[in-house]
């Protein structure tokens, strides 16, 4: 929480904070402290905007004798305004040729407008969609664990910041990781045209870190190495 009050205090009106986060098992039973969290963050003055899911395609087989192995992360999405910057249309998906195939399983009365099937009375013109080429997605992000950063514990591919970076910045904007770990996220922005600084308090990461981002970046990390390098 103290962290987060910092986080409140430098982030731009206009602006947005994900935490990628997910609660653990103990004694059987998970956790309640990612729930704490977000009501504890919402009396510290956040809005607690959406929670986007993150569906790891890949994750690691296991067996446990009172659960399934966890195949998805939480990203919860802060605000400190409901007006925020939101670029939606630069994470549209291709659509395919799902509405054509639509047509043809539809009636001709049907086909501009495709009955609910549980007889509720609300449905869809199909018809509408038939030219269009994307679609907005939705919060539920199916992406594969793959990283080459496997020296880090809590690892994530470049494409989950890519998403939220392209989602919520403009090129030239800043991107703050507060807790940077081996540099994904600030690689990405980057790689993306962004600003991006880093902090890191663990020796072994930040080292790491430094070795996987760009010289640009190195400078960001190394002028304020003794603040995070040492910092508790």
């Amino acid at each position: 929480m103290p962290r987060a009050e910092q986080f409140l205090r430098v982030l731009k009106p206009c602006g947005t904070f994900i935490l990628n986060i997910k609660e653990k098992a103990v004694n059987g039973e998970r956790h309640t402290y990612v729930i704490e969290l977000i009501l504890e963050m919402k009396k510290q003055g956040w809005l607690w905007t959406e929670e986007f899911v993150w569906h790891k395609k890949n994750s690691y087989p296991g067996k446990w004798p009172n659960r399934f192995r966890d195949a998805w992360e939480r990203c919860i999405q802060f605000n400190k305004e409901k007006n925020f910057n939101m670029y939606q249309d630069e994470v549209m998906v291709p659509m395919g040729d799902w509405a054509k195939k639509r047509l043809k399983n539809l009636s001709e009365t049907d086909q501009t407008r495709d009955t609910s099937k549980v007889g509720s009375g609300f449905g869809k013109n199909v018809s509408n969609w038939l030219d269009r080429k994307k679609a907005y997605p939705t919060n539920v992000l199916h992406l594969a664990t793959e990283t080459g950063n496997r020296n880090h514990s809590a690892v994530f591919p470049k494409t989950l910041p890519e998403w939220f970076i392209k989602l919520f910045t403009k090129e030239n904007d800043w991107v703050l990781d507060p807790f940077a770990g081996s540099g994904t996220t600030c690689r990405v922005a980057h790689d993306l045209y962004r600003n991006s600084a880093g902090i890191e308090i663990l020796p072994e990461y930040y080292q790491l870190a430094k070795e996987n981002i760009t010289p640009t970046q190195y400078l960001l990390f190394e002028e304020s190495e003794n603040e995070t390098h040492y910092s508790t």
